[in-house]
């Protein structure tokens, strides 16, 4: 067993379930969004990025290239959360829609690299 793709396995798998659990609830409800959740599954994302950046194959390019829409859409969303709550304000509707719906932007791009995953590690032979 290779501890280097334990670990790429375990950022991949990480970093979606982190951003799905931030997702997953009524977009219109702050209080069902944990900003906590939001900030760990931009630092899983990051460090999952860090990760896919010694990969030089092709399926390793679109790895990093989901990753890397993933980390922008994450970091929007909590660009938009810390401008939108800085100085004690409450979440409007409108702002935690917003910041839910890029989540779930990166919440696409995390599953399409889990997705890869599972092909690359089901079609890999052992030698």
């Amino acid at each position: 067993m290779s501890l280097e793709k334990v670990f790429f396995g375990f950022f991949v798998l990480a970093a979606a379930t982190l951003n799905f659990g931030y997702f997953f609830g009524d977009p219109s409800n702050p209080e069902l969004h944990s900003s906590i959740e939001l900030y760990a599954a931009l630092v899983v994302n990051l460090a999952a990025t860090v990760i896919k950046l010694g990969d030089r194959t092709q399926i390793g390019a679109v790895h990093l290239a989901t990753s890397l829409v993933a980390d922008l859409q994450l970091i929007a969303a909590v660009v938009v959360y810390a401008l939108s709550s800085s100085g004690g304000r409450i979440l409007s509707v409108h702002l935690t829609s917003t910041i839910v719906s890029l989540s779930g932007g990166a919440l696409l791009a995390n599953i399409v690299s889990v997705v890869l995953l599972v092909v690359e590690t089901s079609t890999f032979r052992r030698r």
